[in-house]
């Protein structure tokens, strides 16, 4: 099949990575297109270096060989934000200075120094996930967006999935909904499946955890739902032990997303602590340090409540997740 050759005026978004043979992000084998830039400060996000717009600079210490045998960096560095202490060889990066050139980056020999994120147009996504495309056939799989948010690069998000049907390629969305309303009418007419999260409830809550209220995000979900009746909804709760683990906020989930029938589930994402080392790589704190996964009794006393009120049977399907 011939598509349309790559043009100047293309549509172009940041793209912080495309991970193929996912089985958490939507119906049957997905290739996932994680977007750069989030509307949200989860506290627990395992994605933190999707959470800047812009492609950014992360520094792995362990893999630096040093100012004696190297010190590249520091002559390239236009900010003067790459210096040495006096009691070690391996150079550190004052973040405040850093601007994410990138220019550090390309004269890094074992690539210590590396950027989150490129610049691409929507041909040269889709001829990636294309590639993909007979298991898409044989699980009934497709795309999915993710992110950070993937919404809030709403025309190329558009771009991505109308071109994705355009191949026949089945599309899904991982979105938190904190986004203006004219983002998801330019998007959703393209969506076949939106996975969308509900953190929490109380607004209070919402805005400790997330740095924002929950106000609009629920105005979103609601007005989704009821404008786009044709469309799959699955609500999903990435569970925090502590935070939002308890059987109030999966029955307050539950009693806002049962009357429609759109909605035809609610999964739960059990807190993992994968995007740590990602934390000290950019600079940053991780705050969930003293934080553990749920337990299995935990998961499953909400996934029986879960199950029940779908009127099901037997043993809930696995879940899983690729973003929190």
């Amino acid at each position: 099949m011939e598509h349309s050759p790559m043009t100047a005026s293309a549509p172009k978004g940041i793209v912080l990575n495309i991970q193929h043979f996912s089985t958490h992000d939507g119906p049957g084998m997905r290739t996932t297109v994680f977007l750069k830039g989030c509307s949200l400060r989860c506290k627990w996000c395992s994605n933190p270096e999707s959470i800047h717009p812009k492609p950014e600079l992360a520094y792995n210490l362990s893999k630096c060989i040093g100012k004696d045998q190297c010190g590249f960096c520091r002559k390239e560095c236009p900010e003067s934000a790459i210096f040495n202490v006096d009691s070690d060889v391996k150079v550190r990066i004052n973040w405040d200075l850093c601007t994410n050139c990138g220019k550090c980056v390309a004269v890094c020999p074992p690539q210590a120094l590396y950027l989150f994120g490129q610049e691409m147009i929507v041909d040269e996504v889709l001829d990636e996930v294309e590639q993909d495309s007979s298991f898409y056939r044989e699980s009934g799989g497709g795309i999915t967006l993710s992110g950070g948010e993937c919404l809030l690069q709403a025309d190329f998000a558009a771009g991505l999935l109308a071109g994705a049907h355009e191949r026949g390629i089945n599309t899904a969305i991982e979105t938190a909904f904190n986004v203006p309303w004219s983002h998801l009418e330019k998007v959703l007419p393209h969506v076949d499946v939106v996975l969308h999260d509900h953190k929490l409830t109380i607004p209070e809550r919402h805005k400790k955890w997330t740095g924002v209220d929950n106000t609009r995000i629920l105005e979103n979900i609601k007005r989704a739902y009821e404008t786009f009746p044709e469309k799959t909804f699955v609500a999903r709760t990435p569970l925090i032990p502590g935070v939002n683990d308890d059987e109030e906020h999966i029955r307050a989930v539950l009693a806002f997303i049962r009357p429609y029938k759109n909605v035809i589930d609610c999964e739960l994402l059990p807190y993992m602590r994968f995007g740590e080392s990602k934390y000290g790589f950019l600079g940053r704190v991780y705050e969930m340090r003293d934080f553990n996964p749920p337990t299995p009794e935990s998961l499953a006393r909400l996934r029986a409540i879960i199950e029940e009120a779908f009127g099901r049977s037997g043993q809930p399907a696995d879940v899983g997740g690729t973003r929190l």
